[in-house]
């Protein structure tokens, strides 16, 4: 554990506590009664009131479109089922700004939408709502639709037999067995819509404004930490209450249910109602997640002789230092080194927590592991600068900086991914190697690893896309000449003109294939009993 607690105190509990620091304290006194200041103010309150109401309506959106794809997933047996699986979970592993760029040449300005009916919802707050099914749809397919495989539908079959109507026998048996994996689906959405900052930041435009993107903009428009401090806190004190439900209702989940083998309960559609629900499930994913990716790749050939494309070879000299290409190269560099830093210290970490002797504080440890997917990333980034900015850590002009703030991301995702496999592991092996004379070291490197390497794939796999599309912590402190591709996307569609956009939208093409590339890798790696996040 020394080595997880030292990373996450220096990289992100210290930024953190800086920033906050330097907004609330002032001559060597803290201002508390600012947070109340703060809060009191009608445009902040009305900043708090939308995030809110945003996120519960993204998260009620979500689950109405994605619970009858969770069922065709768990009980449905159809050809091309593995492909659409990818096919869903492919918005949630693109970064945030894609999402946003896909929905902006969908419902913007001479968007498809516009071109065909003349109507444009990107000055709406339909168009964020959508944007966040989008991203989103995976998580209560995977959470939902994983459970509802394993639930043994014989329950559901004697409720029918003893007279109970089709509906009344799944409200009464299988709607409450799904309630714990449907509230932490919930929960999930209305964590990451709640902390929402590339849709919003791309599609809200001037008119709607989340937490994230109000720290956002306190920080590097109007220079108030003071206000971004309190907004932290604010966001903080939400996202922790939420980790809090969240880890309850998974307990819950994981305690209180006897699961069978998911294999034996998916079958061919029979009847028209079934027949139904699967070509309208197969609709809204056509309509809400391929076609806004499609148009996005449509948009990025607009110009003949693949112009955009040949365009981001060519640096401006205004955007960008270097051509925007760089950008591609750039990000996967940085890509790489974060997810060597993610792996080993998620390693080491769902190493310690699996300990069977593992204290409390250990255990304890695993929570806070969690914090920096709900906590500003905007933060984050910023306290990066102040806070790493003196020797020995004087670390703002290091190439390093950047991987650092994507690996307080990735790691969490190792954590969660290979836990369950380090727990499942038989002690006694490890006790019989030691006992024939196996140091510590060759007992993990000739048991634990061959059992282990599965799931240390599939963790790098998923830091790998998550650290590529990491942009609210990047933004800040990518350096001019070595922007990512979030952070240049960002920076297209942040200027005005055709050439701008259409190289956004190619460079969008481009983050979403790479990242369609690395989901179809984990697709192959994982196992059929691995289906949930």
């Amino acid at each position: 554990m020394a080595l997880p607690v030292a990373f996450f105190a220096l990289f992100f509990a210290w930024p953190v506590a800086a920033i906050v620091a330097r907004g609330l304290k002032t001559d060597g006194a803290w201002h508390l009664g600012r947070i109340a200041d703060v809060v009191a103010q009608p445009d902040i309150r009305h900043v708090l009131w939308f995030t809110t109401w945003q996120a519960l309506a993204s998260t009620a959106l979500t689950l109405l479109l994605a619970l009858p794809a969770g069922y065709v997933f768990a009980r449905l047996d159809f050809p091309g089922k593995q492909l659409l699986r990818a096919v869903v979970t492919v918005p949630f592993v693109l970064p945030t700004v894609v999402a946003g760029s896909a929905f902006l040449a969908l419902v913007g300005r001479g968007g498809l939408l516009d071109e065909l009916w003349g109507v444009r919802l990107d000055t709406t707050v339909w168009a964020i709502l959508l944007a966040h099914v989008f991203f989103n749809f995976a998580v209560v397919v995977r959470t939902v639709g994983g459970l509802w495989a394993q639930l043994d539908p014989r329950q559901e079959e004697a409720a029918r037999m003893l007279g109970a109507s089709p509906l009344t026998a799944w409200r009464k048996v299988t709607l409450p067995a799904l309630a714990p994996a449907v509230a932490a689906a919930a929960l999930m959405v209305f964590l990451f819509t709640f902390t929402s900052f590339g849709v919003v930041q791309i599609l809200g435009g001037p008119t709607f404004s989340t937490l994230e993107v109000e720290i956002y903009r306190q920080t590097s428009e109007v220079f108030d930490l003071s206000t971004a401090a309190v907004l932290t806190l604010v966001q903080f004190a939400a996202v922790c209450a939420v980790l809090a439900v969240h880890a309850w209702t998974v307990r819950r989940r994981e305690t209180a249910l006897r699961l069978v083998d998911p294999t034996v309960t998916a079958r061919r559609p029979h009847g028209a109602g079934q027949w139904a629900l699967l070509a309208s499930v197969l609709a809204v994913v056509a309509l809400l997640l391929v076609l806004p990716l499609a148009v996005l790749v449509r948009r990025s050939l607009d110009a003949p002789g693949l112009g955009y494309y040949r365009a981001l070879t060519r640096a401006d000299g205004g955007t960008f230092l270097v051509a925007p290409v760089h950008a591609v190269w750039t990000s996967l560099e940085y890509a790489v080194a974060a997810t060597a830093i993610a792996v080993v210290i998620g390693g080491l970490a769902a190493a310690a927590l699996a300990r069977r002797d593992a204290g409390r504080l250990v255990r304890g440890f695993d929570a806070l592991l969690m914090l920096p997917l709900g906590v500003s990333a905007v933060t984050v980034g910023f306290g990066f600068l102040i806070a790493l900015d003196k020797p020995p850590l004087d670390l703002r002009q290091s190439w390093i900086l950047v991987p650092l703030a994507q690996a307080l991301v990735g790691a969490p995702f190792v954590v969660r991914t290979m836990l369950p496999v380090l727990r499942a592991v038989d002690v006694r092996l490890r006790e019989a190697a030691a006992v024939l004379g196996a140091s510590p070291w060759r007992v993990w490197r000739e048991v634990d690893l061959p059992l282990v390497r599965r799931a240390l794939l599939v963790a790098a796999g998923f830091a790998f896309a998550v650290s590529l599309g990491e942009f609210g912590a990047t933004v800040f402190i990518a350096r001019p000449d070595n922007p990512t591709l979030p952070v240049a996307v960002a920076r297209l569609l942040s200027r005005p003109g055709d050439l701008n956009y259409g190289q956004a939208m190619a460079l969008s093409t481009i983050l979403m294939v790479v990242c369609a590339a690395a989901l179809l890798v984990l697709e192959r790696l994982r196992t059929d009993r691995t289906g949930e996040f």
